[in-house]
């Protein structure tokens, strides 16, 4: 009976160490604008160590990182961050991140517990602005008048004219929301709770991913978790556009086979759709990350190629986000992995790998379901990470630029 118990114990162990854990479950009360919790005065500084990843090198040309393990700076207020599921750079070089407040256990957020259970921790606002050294600058989201703010908080972008925009990966979340730098709501598109699938023009259906074309005026979502598309919409009235699904041909919600690397390729995207970005040179790369692969467009839909990247890679899929490199010709793909806990960089002419940073670990360097990734205009990335690992990391580059 003691073996049998065992064995239950550590097939439930394994289950929830292969679920990313989107759902953000947990007693923390949900997030309200505005509310902040009562200041503290205790002395917050940490000890960090040094990463076990210092320097990853590749081929002669190729960009090298070093972990930053005193970024960010501790959080005032007694602060705790959750499950981070987003990150992005604005145009002054500002790191922008959105948390899942909900998804803290009970005993992370003790203090705010009723009765207190602990001295630390209160749940941090989801939507936290850090300047370059790693200091909080401004926090807030959560619900508020006018608007829906998400189940499960999933990917932020800021855009040229200095507008947030935030989604979410809710089983309710139909919707993107647009807010100023300091949390003014704005534009909402899409109701929660309405979507009617990858074909619905109103709604969305779990939105992962979000990036604007400011001199078009035009957002670009990744949809999602529930739909199998790209959709664009105005960025002014939340008019839609257009969308696609793979290989540019219209997206169907029927069930399709799980991903199997020895058949061909997947004619639907998987789901979830997990990143939308564009290169200088007008192309779109959409993230099917269930699937292995990235998928390229035009900004009409229209279908240029895919590659594959560790294509094995089987649970939630070896393509979780990418972003380019900030020299002019965008040279080089910085992609994460959430299985195989990994940052690739990767030449973007040719799609080939060309050095691995990371592994998945819980030390300074090292990733637990890498989710999300940034870059500063210098060169210097930036890294997310849901389930347990629930920290931001910097990684600074350290070779010589052209």
């Amino acid at each position: 009976m003691r073996l049998l118990i065992l064995a239950a114990l550590l097939a439930s162990a394994c289950a929830f160490a292969q679920n990313e854990s989107e759902s953000g479950k947990s007693a923390i009360p949900a997030p309200v604008m505005g509310a902040a919790p009562p200041a503290v005065a205790a002395d917050q500084r940490v000890t960090m160590y040094p990463g076990t990843n210092p320097v990853v090198a590749g081929k002669s040309g190729v960009p090298q990182f070093q972990v930053d393990p005193f970024w960010p700076k501790p959080l005032p207020n007694n602060w705790i961050l959750g499950q981070v599921s987003g990150v992005a750079v604005d145009k002054r070089g500002h790191v922008w991140i959105i948390q899942r407040p909900r998804s803290l256990a009970e005993r992370e957020a003790g203090a705010q517990q009723n009765p207190p259970w602990s001295k630390c921790c209160y749940a941090a606002p989801p939507v936290m602005q850090f300047d370059q050294a790693g200091n909080l600058l401004r926090a807030w989201g959560g619900s508020g008048a006018g608007y829906e703010w998400p189940e499960v908080e999933h990917g932020i972008f800021i855009d040229d004219n200095d507008f947030v925009w935030t989604a979410g990966s809710g089983s309710k979340d139909s919707q993107i929301l647009k807010f100023t730098l300091d949390g003014k709501f704005v534009l909402q598109i899409g109701k929660s709770g309405q979507s009617k699938g990858s074909n619905d023009t109103a709604n969305l259906g779990s939105p992962a991913d979000i990036n604007v074309d400011t001199a078009a005026k035009e957002v670009y979502v990744a949809d999602g978790y529930r739909n199998r598309r790209v959709i664009v919409f105005d960025t002014e009235t939340g008019a839609y556009k257009r969308h696609w699904g793979a290989y540019g041909k219209p997206p169907s919600d029927e069930k399709t086979p799980a991903y199997d690397p020895a058949k061909p390729p997947a004619q639907q995207f998987g789901r979830p759709v997990h990143c939308v970005r564009f290169s200088k040179d007008g192309f779109v790369y959409v993230c099917d990350r269930i699937n292995d692969r990235v998928q390229i467009f035009k900004k009409d839909g229209t279908f240029v190629k895919e590659a594959f990247f560790e294509k094995n890679t089987r649970l939630n899929g070896s393509v979780s986000e990418l972003v380019f490199s900030p020299d002019r010709d965008q040279k080089f793909i910085y992609m994460v992995d959430g299985v195989n806990n990994e940052l690739r960089v990767i030449d973007r002419a040719s799609l080939e790998t060309l050095a691995r940073v990371g592994r998945p670990g819980r030390f300074a360097g090292q990733f637990h379901v890498v989710h999300n990734i940034a870059v500063d205009r210098e060169g210097n990335v930036y890294t997310t990470e849901v389930n347990t690992g629930q920290r931001v990391q910097k990684f600074k580059r350290v070779d010589q630029q052209d």
